[in-house]
């Protein structure tokens, strides 16, 4: 029977992306984990990989197209020649019906801005996408009155903005644009503020030491100690682990724990799946696994998706103090500093919309102690 291999997520943020490179034609064999296209999204490029054996019956979709998340990109059949569904004939008119399933991130987004609810707009697949609501403001113009007189208005050019120099001009890298996108989200969207407080970093410091000791580490575990605390402080206090969707708090299931790497001229943001419920060893080999991945730029899209809070640290430029951007959708992100005399500098950016400078401050001297456990 047809199998359908669904263009997958490799970003919360992005209900589209683009597919750049295909590996595989019609008639092809494939095994399961073999790469059969690469797609581009704001932050980079991933690949995709088969989840099964088989023959590629049909590819959905062409190069460079962008294409929803969760589309068929491709069918797989046990034999060479199975048909591939009617219904899913490349070109097919797919029937728009009403979502019974919450809208993605930035459709809720969009949906709020124009006023709109989800009952309004017709899905394209089970799901209501971006798409889809750009599509119904296109058919329905009338919609765009509710910008006038707002502060929401189309991008015009400025008229008192001073010329551009003579110069080049050259596309940005995938992860230059990944990163105009996280500051123009803090720009847009979140409000940012920022607290910070001195701690005693011996403790902290003594601490690492002992654990790397007794589980005979080679290196020292302190920033990892660290951000597990993160973690499992987030993990109790659900407001740090959520942001605003649509006038509405969401709260994230998981705490997924994103963490700052630098890598040559790169920087990433890695991610700890389901970060609270690993121990501190265990944490402390997936981290250190993605720092490697991070150097030598092969980390997945697994790797980079859907961190909820994040830690940050430039003790090791011998930086005193810094301000982190926040990650899109995301309530707070923690930035480590360098001590001097015993003591540190612990920082946090927060988006004021889901926070308070108390609950931020109140996070701060949670993380600031070891726990005991540990």
């Amino acid at each position: 029977m047809p199998t359908p291999l669904h263009t997958p997520r490799v970003n919360n943020n992005d209900d589209t992306v683009r597919l750049v490179k295909l590996l595989v034609k019609a008639g092809d064999a494939v095994r399961a984990g073999q790469l059969v296209a690469e797609v581009e999204t704001d932050k980079a490029n991933f690949t995709v990989e088969s989840d099964r054996d088989g023959y590629v019956l049909a590819v959905e979709k062409a190069l460079n197209d962008t294409i929803d998340v969760g589309s068929v990109l491709l069918w797989l059949g046990a034999t060479a020649d199975e048909a591939v569904p009617a219904f899913a004939a490349v070109g097919a008119p797919v029937e728009s019906t009403t979502s019974t399933a919450p809208p993605t991130l930035k459709a809720a987004q969009l949906l709020a801005q124009h006023g709109l609810s989800a009952s309004e707009v017709p899905a394209s697949t089970g799901r209501l996408t971006v798409a889809d609501v750009e599509a119904y403001l296109a058919a329905h113009p009338g919609n765009l009155a509710n910008l006038q007189g707002s502060s929401i208005t189309p991008n015009e050019p400025n008229a008192s903005s001073p010329a551009i120099a003579a110069g080049s001009s050259e596309p940005l890298s995938p992860e230059e644009r990944g990163m105009l996108r996280t500051v123009l989200w803090q720009r847009d969207e979140a409000v940012p503020g920022y607290v910070e407080l001195a701690y005693d970093a011996k403790a902290w410091e003594q601490a690492s030491t002992d654990y790397q000791k007794r589980e005979r580490l080679l290196l020292s575990p302190l920033l990892a100690l660290m951000a597990h605390r993160l973690a499992r402080v987030a993990a109790q206090n659900r407001r740090l682990n959520s942001t605003i969707v649509a006038e509405r708090r969401h709260a994230y299931s998981s705490v997924n724990l994103g963490f700052t790497i630098q890598s040559d001229t790169t920087l990433y943001l890695a991610v700890v799946q389901n970060a609270a419920a690993l121990g501190c060893r265990e944490f402390i080999e997936r981290l250190g696994q993605l720092q490697r991945g991070a150097l030598a730029h092969a980390l997945r899209a697994a790797d980079l998706t859907g961190a909820t809070v994040s830690f940050s640290s430039m003790a090791r430029w011998n930086v005193s103090r810094h301000v982190p951007v926040l990650p899109p959708h995301t309530a707070i992100i923690v930035a480590h500093a360098m001590s001097r005399d015993g003591i540190g500098t612990l920082g946090a950016t927060y988006d004021h919309r889901v926070l308070t400078g108390y609950d931020a401050l109140a996070a701060l001297r949670a993380i600031s102690t070891p726990e005991e456990t540990i």
